[in-house]
């Protein structure tokens, strides 16, 4: 299909279902049954196996013609890890039963993977999941979860297997979050918001329908969670001067009295430093158009945390003690739907950006991951890589 077809189409389906009129819900079930809402998805599951570089040409269409949208922002998780995960790994049932609510955002996911005792060393994990039967019982402990207040399931990694090496006693599960095991408990973060969670599980039900994988394959299917967790963080599209880098940019404008050489030499390093990862993130974006994401993106991740905390530094810093204001106090005792540093008070993205190096993967793991699988260097030595996971000292 030719962009000028693909075009086409968009405008057919839109004179059927005019946005102004057309129910909400409705809208967006139309838009996914028709192909357009993941366009390089398979026909029957939200696309038309297109290229992804064309999904652009079809959101701008849409967002050009008033329509509604399926607020991704409350369901980052779910879009952008979750269902190219589904779409990789679960069987037609599984795709038939959750990539649609999971669109249109009837449906909000979250992640269960990291816990006190692995996080970096994810491999690690002690939440067990044991067959009874057709089902799986889990019990365990999940940290640092964001949305898990909001989320009606979740991608939950466990151990299956604990007389095996780490990383091949792991399963992938699809969790309900509704279930009567499931307690979430807010953690409060250093801005004073509660947007994390820690998750305990005990003797949670899950239909051997809802595991992703095989057992025991669970590491595999992680990382290809992993890898879409941090082109999502790291690899958004930005206009040039978008996003931190544009509000500090803006205070620069806004407060000449602050205006230093230094200050300047600063805010130049960090606007080009911006301005690559801008330009790198688009060339990730053409190479994920003809593949799938690979450890590159945990480069751009990377980049990301390191110049995003930078860059918050310096704008306290050019806005002086009207840096330090709260102008709206009560953020501190929210627990929110999204995140959105770009709204919000200087000081709040000074803080909330401390987290950027550890979601997501932090920037030692990264790092290693980096120097490995992109650069090719020796890899760190790993003395428990053989060991059966149960004899491994915690």
């Amino acid at each position: 299909m030719t962009p000028e077809e693909l075009h086409g189409r968009v405008e057919e389906f839109l004179a059927q279902h005019p946005p102004a009129t057309t129910d909400r819900s409705e809208f967006l079930h139309a838009r996914y049954r028709a192909g357009l809402a993941w366009v390089a998805f398979p026909e029957g599951h939200g696309g038309l196996g297109l290229p992804r570089a064309m999904q652009p040409l079809v959101d701008e269409l849409f967002v050009a013609a008033g329509a509604p949208d399926n607020n991704p922002r409350t369901n980052g998780i779910g879009l952008g890890m979750a269902a190219p995960t589904i779409l990789a790994y679960g069987t037609t049932a599984q795709k038939d039963r959750f990539l649609e609510p999971l669109w249109c955002g009837e449906e909000i996911w979250c992640q269960l993977f990291s816990e006190p005792g692995a996080g970096s060393d994810l491999a690690g994990l002690a939440t067990r999941a044991v067959r009874d039967g057709d089902t799986w019982v889990v019990n365990g402990q999940k940290v640092w979860t964001s949305g898990a207040q909001n989320a009606d399931f979740a991608i939950l990694v466990a151990r299956t297997d604990p007389d095996v090496p780490k990383h091949r006693g792991l399963t992938y599960f699809l969790c309900d979050m509704h279930d009567p095991g499931v307690d979430v408990r807010p953690l409060r973060q250093i801005t004073g918001e509660a947007e994390f969670n820690e998750v305990f599980l005990t003797d949670v039900r899950i239909p051997d329908g809802h595991r992703l994988g095989d057992v025991g394959d669970g590491w595999r299917v992680a990382n290809a969670t992993l890898n879409n967790e941090r082109v999502a963080i790291g690899g958004n599209a930005m206009p040039r001067e978008g996003g931190m880098v544009g509000v500090v940019a803006q205070a620069w404008r806004d407060n000449p009295d602050q205006h230093t050489p230094e200050l300047h030499d600063r805010l130049m390093r960090l606007w080009v430093e911006s301005e690559v990862a801008r330009l790198t993130g688009q060339r990730l974006r053409q190479k994920l158009a003809v593949g799938q994401p690979g450890p590159e993106g945990s480069a751009m991740k990377l980049t990301f945390a390191k110049v995003n905390q930078q860059l918050s530094g310096l704008e306290i810093e050019l806005r002086g003690a009207d840096g330090l204001r709260y102008d709206d106090p009560g953020w501190t005792e929210r627990r929110p739907q999204q995140v959105v540093m770009t709204g919000r008070d200087a000081i709040y993205r000074y803080l909330r950006a401390k987290g950027n190096s550890i979601e997501g993967g932090t920037s030692e793991i990264l790092r290693n991951i980096v120097s490995e699988r992109v650069l090719g260097l020796p890899a760190e030595p790993r003395v428990d890589k053989d060991v059966p996971w149960k004899e491994i000292p915690r």
